[in-house]
């Protein structure tokens, strides 16, 4: 199975739809284990408001029957939102939590309830907190206000058009009690749910800053030579058509230098590639630590690099790339394989007005073939 490529936050489930790397199949793992645990955070508040109701009968302020009938909805309510869960139905949803379907019966169940039992109608009303609690923090401003006026006319409707008593049960030490826990377990799920909020945001935003290192790095590893760390040819093409349409505008010079390794497919002959890879990779460190931060640096192509050399007039280029030749000559090289020696040989061209890159480069090339025709080991202006 095909892995996914990127990855993009879903607002509505508060979560990242893919995770890099991540197959279709591991993705649809993670949202099923997501949404069980939803799952059970809901049944476990249904067990509590069920706790409630239970000490409210006991209180006689309430009837057993209105305890079965609460418990009997909850747990069928449960079972089928389960069910679709379990099958992956709601994978084909944009909200596979199926947040909004499930938050719509759920305040239908308690509005109902308010309405047969009134009496003990804080316990309902407290969960309408609650579910209002849980929509602000998924839902857009518009759509937590719409929500809103929703809940609050339903509940109006009920208390004033059907002249519902709006009572807090206190008559007897039990009610007062179960009054106390029902304020007390509200408030409780009320700091768990933004707590649970705030660890999913702060989750969030330490996966969204993970994911732009994981970004920047990708676009730095496709900017780069994966052997010798240099810009690969097409990123030091780019900057060097930047630098000439500066230098057009009126600016100091740029200079550009080919360079080669001399005799460096004997090199690979005689003692390896691995040899010949380290060559690579250290010629092109000594480089980056010789050059100044304006300069430019990459991999044209095999064992040929290309240097730019911006604000630099052709002279003062070429004393640099003399200064280069030297210390590339002079390293121990033997350090890697006994005899070995690496020198190299350049092709030095600064740019003429109006003149295109291209035209630039093969006037280095050109020099550079020089330098090898001359001896090698030899720094050659074009």
């Amino acid at each position: 199975m095909s892995a996914i490529a990127s990855s993009s936050y879903d607002p509505v489930n508060g979560d990242f739809e893919a995770v890099e790397g991540e197959t279709a199949s591991a993705m649809l793992k993670r949202r099923l284990a997501r949404r069980r645990q939803v799952m059970l955070l809901a049944a476990a508040s249904h067990v509590i408001n069920i706790a409630l109701l239970l000490l409210f009968a006991a209180a006689g302020s309430t009837s057993f029957a209105i305890v079965g009938m609460f418990t009997t909805c909850a747990a069928v309510k449960l079972a089928v939102f389960i069910a679709i869960s379990e099958s992956g139905l709601s994978d084909r949803w944009k909200d596979h939590f199926f947040a909004a379907p499930y938050t719509a019966v759920t305040c239908a169940m308690m509005l109902g309830f308010i309405y047969l039992a009134p009496e003990v109608g804080i316990v309902f009303l407290s969960a309408f907190f609650l579910i209002a609690n849980v929509i602000a923090f998924r839902a857009s401003p518009l759509q937590g206000l719409v929500a809103c006026i929703l809940m609050t006319g339903s509940v109006a409707a009920l208390y004033l058009v059907a002249d519902l008593p709006l009572a807090v049960p206190a008559t007897t030490l039990l009610e007062r009690v179960g009054t106390l826990l029902t304020f007390a377990v509200t408030i409780g799920r009320g700091m768990f749910i933004n707590i649970f909020a705030s660890r999913m945001r702060d989750n969030l935003y330490r996966r969204g800053v993970e994911l732009e290192g994981a970004y920047k790095r990708i676009e730095e590893l496709a900017e780069l030579d994966d052997l010798t760390g240099a810009l690969n040819r097409r990123s030091i093409m780019q900057l060097l058509e930047g630098d000439i349409a500066r230098t057009q505008g009126g600016a100091s010079p740029c200079t550009v230098a080919l360079i080669d390794l001399d005799w460096f497919k004997r090199i690979n002959d005689r003692f390896g590639h691995l040899t010949g890879d380290e060559v690579l990779r250290t010629f092109a460190i000594t480089i980056f630590a010789n050059i100044r931060s304006i300069d430019k640096f990459g991999r044209f192509g095999g064992e040929e690099f290309l240097l730019i050399l911006p604000d630099t007039p052709h002279d003062q280029a070429v004393r640099m790339l003399e200064r280069l030749r030297s210390i590339i000559e002079t390293l121990d090289w033997s350090a890697f394989s006994g005899g070995l020696t690496v020198t190299i040989s350049a092709g030095v061209a600064t740019h003429r007005p109006d003149e295109a890159a291209e035209s630039m480069l093969a006037r280095a090339d050109s020099a550079l073939y020089a330098a090898k025709e001359s001896g090698r080991n030899r720094i050659a202006a074009a």
